[in-house]
């Protein structure tokens, strides 16, 4: 039933209020519960000392954020996070780490002793970028019942016609990230080039015997 303020403003003709933040509904627990998944598989993709589990665990966090655009109603939008970052962005990162033969087990090398400058800077930013989002969208409600407003036709005038020279930067530097793997992974230490010259050399006095 309807409590006494909105059964009065209702039958008085006045719009009823919208949801308040002591009352949220399941979808709004939901976009909570799955947020706080998303945000623990991040802070894991970040300290943990193996490179494999850390792209494993980024695809939970990228998982998390489709799951939130399609609690948003945002399907289009929540299907190009699975096809582009999923598919393609977290592929990429496995296949750079395989052409730089980085080692399967812990990497104890991987930490560069600046952890807690890291952790400042990460607390910052991500304080700051909350703080933006807030102020931003203090007073503006979804409706969730309305017309969906990441369609294939929305999403699409917002990215080619704001957002096309950050879209484009993001190729060229996914391009860069495998060109980079593939020049690291023709490089070789001095000790692979001695084992390969050892080889070559053992390889040709035992052809030299065979004569």
């Amino acid at each position: 039933m309807y409590p006494v303020h909105l059964a009065a403003a209702a039958a008085a003709g006045a719009p009823a209020p919208g949801p308040g933040f002591l009352s949220p509904t399941g979808v709004e627990i939901a976009f909570l519960l799955v947020g706080l998944a998303t945000l623990g598989a991040a802070v894991i993709t970040v300290t943990t000392k193996q490179l494999v589990h850390a792209a494993l665990w980024l695809v939970v966090a990228l998982g998390g954020i489709a799951v939130e655009y399609l609690l948003l109603t945002a399907e289009f939008i929540a299907w190009v996070q699975v096809l582009i970052y999923l598919g393609s962005v977290v592929v990429l990162l496995l296949f750079g780490l395989m052409l730089t033969k980085a080692p399967i087990g812990r990497s104890p090398d991987a930490d560069s002793g600046n952890r807690w400058v890291a952790l400042g800077v990460a607390g910052t930013a991500g304080a700051a970028l909350v703080w933006v989002v807030a102020d931003a969208f203090r007073t503006t409600w979804i409706d969730l019942d309305g017309p969906a407003q990441g369609s294939t036709k929305v999403s699409g005038e917002i990215l080619f016609q704001h957002w096309v020279l950050p879209f484009e930067a993001l190729s060229v530097l996914l391009l860069a990230a495998l060109i980079g793997a593939i020049v690291l992974s023709r490089r070789t230490t001095p000790a692979e080039d001695a084992a390969d010259a050892a080889d070559a050399a053992a390889c040709a006095a035992g052809q030299e015997g065979q004569r």
